[in-house]
């Protein structure tokens, strides 16, 4: 093993030690650096320059990356270097000088509130399968959680009485978000059912046909199938109800820092993006109640 590849894995079991990180930001951050080391060759941490790194972006961008990957992966090198600087490994960051390619401001995608009632009510029938899916499209469009937050939670993380889900979310932060009626129903009728039929061994609140924790992939072929069954003419992701919910919810009064904290966001920043997407509602609004509109 490399050096610099010595130094990548005492980063990474910082970052699960000491950070919390999840499994798939510490399996990216390992992905993206080893890449840098592949690149390198021999040379150490300590021998790299802001030319070789503006160098490795340039060989990123010969292999037509998305400009999105290109920015994740000098935030991952720029981290590292943070990490070796406070480690008195290295005494510069010569990721710190290399310019950040400017994103381009995309808003999410989403349904309004008719098309989302239809994807989340398309599961109608009474077969274990059945209610699991039309729980899973419920709970999602309800909390606004993440995929990989649902695919998470277990059985005992939810409070019907209190109508509270815990959730655990980025860097294994918990929170609490509340859940709605019809996703509390559907949830109910689906464990009562996987109780009758015996499969109520795992912990896990949503499980595959074999028992098992369903995975984040199982809740996109989900997602991929009921679309496809509400003749829903747009290409939708399971995130894609994280946005509809956080949309609707402004649409229909809710602040916005209400939002970030059923969201689950750190900063304000990023939930001012579903503002963007109520122009034609603030429009509504204005038009009615503006003397001069």
């Amino acid at each position: 093993m490399s050096e610099f590849n010595v130094y990548i894995d005492k980063y990474i079991r910082y970052l699960e030690a000491e950070r919390n990180s999840s499994e798939h930001t510490t399996r990216g951050y390992s992905r993206d650096l080893g890449e840098l080391a592949s690149f390198l060759g021999e040379k150490g941490p300590g021998e790299v320059s802001h030319l070789d790194i503006r160098k490795f972006l340039a060989e990123l961008k010969a292999r037509e990356l998305s400009r999105a990957t290109v920015v994740r992966k000098l935030s991952a090198i720029r981290s590292f270097y943070r990490f070796l600087f406070r480690e008195d490994i290295v005494v510069t960051n010569p990721a710190e000088g290399v310019f950040t390619p400017k994103l381009e401001k995309r808003l999410p995608e989403f349904l309004d509130q008719v098309k989302t009632l239809e994807l989340i009510t398309a599961p109608r029938g009474e077969k274990q399968s059945e209610l699991r899916d039309r729980a899973v499209l419920e709970t999602l469009y309800s909390t606004g959680m993440r995929v990989s937050e649902l695919v998470e939670l277990s059985r005992d993380a939810i409070d019907i009485f209190s109508g509270v889900i815990k959730v655990r979310g980025k860097g294994k932060k918990e929170r609490i978000t509340l859940i709605g009626q019809k996703a509390e129903e559907a949830i109910s009728a689906y464990l009562s059912v996987r109780k009758d039929q015996g499969l109520d061994t795992s912990r896990a609140l949503f499980v595959n046909k074999n028992g098992t924790r369903l995975s984040d992939r199982g809740v996109r072929r989900i997602v991929d199938k009921y679309v496809r069954m509400a003749s829903i003419d747009k290409k939708l992701s399971p995130h894609s109800i994280r946005h509809s919910f956080a949309t609707h919810m402004l649409n229909n009064g809710a602040d916005l820092r209400s939002v970030q904290e059923l969201l689950g966001h750190k900063n304000l920043s990023t939930t001012q993006i579903y503002t963007h997407l109520g122009a034609k509602r603030i429009k509504e609004i204005y038009d009615k109640a503006h003397p001069r509109a």
